[in-house]
């Protein structure tokens, strides 16, 4: 398949829901005051986004009630708006987030939990802050790969939040994002303006989030089968042994 099979031109539809979803973003960013208002404004602005770019959102069965962290597997900056497109939440971000074009902005603004995951000392305050933001009651949203994949499979998992949700005995449901349209993924050294233009050049992109059950610290024996518990469910394998069966 050429090159140009696999990224039609760039027609005028896509091109004027880019424009719109950057003016959306800077809109947003304009309006943001206050922590509980800008978690509301980003919750707008992460529906409005998706509008514009075309992603549709496909939920493989009802969102359970009750969980107050959500966790997921990662396959692109999308991925984020997804889930704010459901429900108001603070949530952790790598460190390059702060800087991205428009992006970067609304999420200082929001109050996102920044961290550099190969720096011990970074990741002790982004842990610091999700205590926080649990404590005072607020839901939170945590992408534990801490990096993105084509949705082949589940990179190692940097645990710290998750053990810490486990500690604090708040119950966290877990999520798998599913890959159904190949040009939705960011990954590699992929930049963002690139790969937003190359999501505008597809009328529609189609990404499925599977819900799995609440887990509650209380009923599960102890820290690794936790974590082995959110592991599996986040897994893509999980599909696939599904499809081969």
């Amino acid at each position: 398949m050429g090159s140009s099979d696999m990224f039609p031109p760039l027609h005028p539809v896509p091109a004027l829901r880019l424009a719109a979803s950057l003016g959306s973003t800077l809109w947003s960013v304009g309006g943001l005051a206050g922590a509980a208002k800008a978690r509301e404004s980003a919750h707008s602005w992460a529906r409005r986004t998706l509008a514009a770019l075309g992603v549709d959102l496909c939920l493989e069965g009802p969102l359970p009630e009750g969980a107050q962290v959500w966790v997921a597997n990662h396959l692109s900056w999308v991925d984020p708006l997804l889930f704010l497109s459901l429900r108001p939440m603070a949530a952790m971000a790598k460190a390059e987030v702060a800087e991205y074009p428009l992006i970067g902005a609304g999420a200082r603004r929001v109050g996102l939990r920044f961290v550099n995951r190969e720096d011990t000392i970074s990741r002790g305050v982004a842990l610091m802050g999700m205590v926080r933001d649990l404590r005072a009651g607020l839901d939170f949203l945590l992408f534990p790969e801490g990096t993105t994949t084509p949705g082949d499979r589940l990179a190692p998992l940097y645990e710290g939040g998750l053990r810490m949700a486990h500690r604090l005995g708040v119950r966290l449901l877990p999520l798998r994002l599913a890959n159904v349209d190949g040009h939705y993924p960011w990954i590699g050294d992929d930049e963002l303006l690139p790969h937003l233009r190359r999501l505008a050049r597809f009328r529609r992109t189609r990404v499925t989030v599977r819900p799995g059950s609440v887990l509650d610290p209380a009923v599960c024996r102890d820290e690794e089968a936790w974590i082995s518990t959110i592991r599996n469910h986040l897994d893509p394998a999980q599909d696939q042994d599904a499809k081969a069966s």
